[in-house]
């Protein structure tokens, strides 16, 4: 090859290599320069609490994501459509439903009902509205739904509660007595229906002297001259358990007097003092609770007094407020002494006296409290003699001889003589329920003055819970105890607190016991001196009598 041809095959060489750098040079460039392919971004529109929300998210996320983004938080009960999980799409719409859930406590009324009862105690034809009819109360909880603050749903979540058992209303109807006429001594008063009657003179001569038809019998008692009688009334406040109101009892009832006497929750004690010229009264409050038994017992005693005009006086403090000792939460109960000069005070644990002047208390007998296993305690009834020297009571005794056997169903009818204070058993078994009753200073065939114990005999004497008594009579040293009522065979009586006459009968001199039988009043008469057959005398029979009181001369 020449000179000439190898230089143009060089310089011809030389421009293709460079016409080939410049052609890699141009693609290079043109990718680097060449404008990207963007993603679309999708429309969506959210809808919450009233309001719309535009917003621009990209493809492939899910309503969930988009809400999040949006600034929107759900609540548990919030509803959302389409589902949180679904993917969005261009020009979606999301909804979300607000729900807000809540719970409402309806009351209603229930309506008492209405009784009608015949009634030998009224004239015949004559009506009387016995006991006050109330209206209860139940509540029934409902759920609400709202959806964005619009009630869509009420539901009923539960059964209707009683929060307040309503009180039937009692209308009483007179019919012509079936009973005999007798005469009595003094003012024999008696609960009736909710309602305070009194006979005086003979069991025919009977009338209402508190007819509000809601005594709850806590208290119900004639002072010693039977001419107040003492009575607790059922309170329509929700903290308040009973009043304690006084009848100054008037030749008819449009003299009849009521007094309020300003005093309330009294559960165990409120009574006359004996001997006492003022009108004395003395008494024992509770404060009143939601849990069983209903109320915590303070455990004190006042006094206070109130006039023929009505005016009552301040109370006088005797005891304050204290625990009770044990069981202290059911209550501390109080018995005056037969001339006013002392009181007895008895509790689940013991038995012991009151100086009244300085409020001092000691102890006279230590009382093995009784395990109810249940929400009431057991109190030993004290009665005192009419010589104010012995207390009559009821000894809780352990069956095993440990002293802390507290579930033993022993109880022994005792006596505790005050000079020798040695607690001495005269009735063994008798029942927790005997409650003691000493009657006045009687006079016998022989003319020698003494007296006598009515008491209650359990029928079951192991199980004297639950159990139905007998009333028997004994003398003052435990001696001629004789069963008197009801006759063998007949179903017993249930507990209670028997009341003697304030005199002898007129018809037979003899003194009498009135107690309640099957819800009517009965007097038991020819028991004073262990002499003769008593003589059995009911003297109602609507079987509405729950408590009575006996007083006067």
């Amino acid at each position: 090859m020449t000179k000439f041809m190898m230089r143009d095959y060089t310089i011809h060489t030389h421009m293709r290599f460079k016409a080939l750098i410049i052609a890699l040079l141009t693609i290079l460039w043109a990718a680097c320069s060449a404008p990207k392919t963007t993603q679309s971004l999708l429309d969506v529109k959210v809808i919450v609490e009233g309001r719309s929300i535009d917003l621009q998210v990209p493809p492939g996320i899910s309503v969930e994501t988009g809400l999040n983004q949006a600034g929107v938080t759900l609540n548990s009960l919030d509803r959302v459509e389409p589902p949180i999980y679904t993917l969005l799409t261009d020009d979606a719409q999301v909804k979300v439903t607000r729900i807000k859930e809540e719970y409402i406590v309806d009351q209603e009324v229930v309506p008492f009902e209405q009784n009608v009862l015949k009634t030998e105690s009224l004239p015949d034809q004559t009506t009387l509205i016995a006991q006050k009819g109330e209206n209860g109360l139940r509540e029934i909880t409902y759920r609400l739904l709202f959806e964005d603050g619009v009630e869509v749903s009420k539901t009923r979540i539960n059964d209707s509660v009683i929060v307040k058992e309503s009180v039937p209303e009692i209308i009483m109807v007179g019919i012509q007595a079936a009973y005999t006429t007798y005469g009595i001594p003094g003012r024999l008063a008696y609960l009736l229906g909710g309602n305070a009657w009194i006979m005086e003179e003979t069991t025919a001569r009977r009338r209402p002297v508190l007819a509000t038809g809601d005594l709850d019998g806590r208290v119900f008692s004639l002072s010693p001259n039977g001419e107040w009688l003492l009575a607790t009334r059922r309170s329509v406040k929700e903290d308040e358990i009973n009043t304690l109101w006084v009848v100054k009892i008037g030749p008819d009832s449009n003299s009849d007097k009521l007094i309020d006497l300003k005093v309330s929750n009294i559960i165990h004690f409120a009574e006359w003092m004996p001997g006492s010229s003022k009108g004395e009264i003395g008494f024992s409050t509770v404060e009143p609770r939601q849990t069983a038994p209903g109320w915590q017992a303070n455990n004190d005693f006042h006094i206070f007094s109130v006039s023929d005009s009505g005016w009552v006086s301040k109370w006088k403090t005797i005891v304050e407020s204290n625990s009770g000792g044990v069981y202290g939460w059911w209550g501390t109960n109080y018995a005056w002494d037969p001339t006013g000069g002392k009181v007895v005070y008895f509790r689940p644990d013991g038995i012991g006296l009151i100086n009244i002047d300085e409020g001092l208390q000691t102890p006279i007998v230590d009382i093995l409290p009784y395990q109810t296993r249940s929400d009431w305690a057991w109190t030993p009834w004290v009665s005192w003699a009419p010589d104010g020297n012995t207390l009559y009571t009821i000894a809780h005794i352990s069956q095993s001889g440990d002293q802390t056997d507290e579930a033993s169903p022993i109880f022994d009818l005792a006596a505790i003589p005050l000079i020798q204070g040695d607690i001495i058993h005269l009735v063994p078994q008798s029942g927790m329920f005997a409650y003691p009753v000493v009657s006045p200073f009687l006079v016998s065939s022989n003319n020698r003055g003494g007296f006598r114990v009515a008491y209650l005999q359990a029928n079951f004497p192991t199980q004297s819970e639950t159990s139905r008594y007998r009333l028997y009579l004994m003398d003052r040293d435990g001696s001629n105890s004789t069963a008197i009522f009801p006759e063998t065979g007949d179903a017993g009586i249930e507990p209670q607190q028997v009341a003697w006459s304030p005199g002898p009968m007129p018809d037979n001199g003899s003194y009498a016991i009135g107690l309640v039988y099957n819800g009517n009043l009965w007097l038991i008469d020819g028991v004073y001196n262990g002499e003769g057959t008593p003589v059995f005398r009911q003297i109602t029979g609507d079987g509405l009598v729950n408590k009575i009181s006996w007083a006067g001369r």
